[in-house]
């Protein structure tokens, strides 16, 4: 359900939804925020529907979003990502891409079956850098680089991971079969 109308506190960043086009909302526009997910907004106004970042909660009155902050250090952390003797394993990649989501749709990537690859491998100084190949439910979407960047920034945060590179690829074009039954059934599919 939206919420009921917000007005923005002071300008704020924004990225239009479905164009990707990087705006400045103005202090004083109504918005409702329709999805609450992955640390981040999207709101709808008068100008359209857009995604505002977690850490400019605050222009809607709220704290800021947990994991959403400018340093990585700030993002949500998996058990093993405290402890500085640790390495994330597999299932932390996972769990961390399980935290992104596109902003037209209320399913992380992974449920929505976008990401193709995961894997870990061996950098410098026993550090980690991580590859991960992601598509789009639709060839066209603008919104493409700020999943993958979303993405990026989660795997990168985890502990002993020293980069992350995120490819958006096409091969096998992406279908509605490749959803879990439960993104079906949080889209009314099922």
């Amino acid at each position: 359900m939206p919420d009921d109308k917000i007005k923005l506190s002071r300008d704020c960043r924004a990225m239009m939804i479905p164009s990707g086009l990087g705006v400045i909302l103005a202090a004083g526009n109504e918005v409702e925020i329709t999805h609450r997910l992955g640390g981040n907004f999207t709101v709808a106004g008068l100008f359209g529907m857009a995604r505002i970042d977690g850490r400019d909660a605050d222009a809607l009155g709220l704290p800021p979003a947990a994991g959403t902050c400018e340093t990585a250090a700030a993002l949500p952390q998996t058990p093993s990502a405290g402890k500085p003797s640790e390495t994330a394993s597999e299932k932390d990649l996972w769990e961390a891409a399980r935290t992104v989501f596109d902003p037209e749709i209320p399913v992380n990537i992974v449920d929505l079956g976008l990401v193709y690859r995961m894997e870990m491998f061996e950098g410098e100084g026993g550090r980690k850098r991580v590859e991960a190949d992601i598509t789009l439910t639709a060839p066209g979407c603008a919104m493409g680089p700020a999943i993958a960047d979303d993405l990026r920034m989660r795997l990168e945060s985890l502990a002993g991971v020293e980069s992350a590179k995120v490819e958006i690829v096409w091969d096998p074009p992406w279908h509605q079969d490749m959803m879990s039954e439960e993104a079906r059934m949080i889209l009314g599919l099922a």
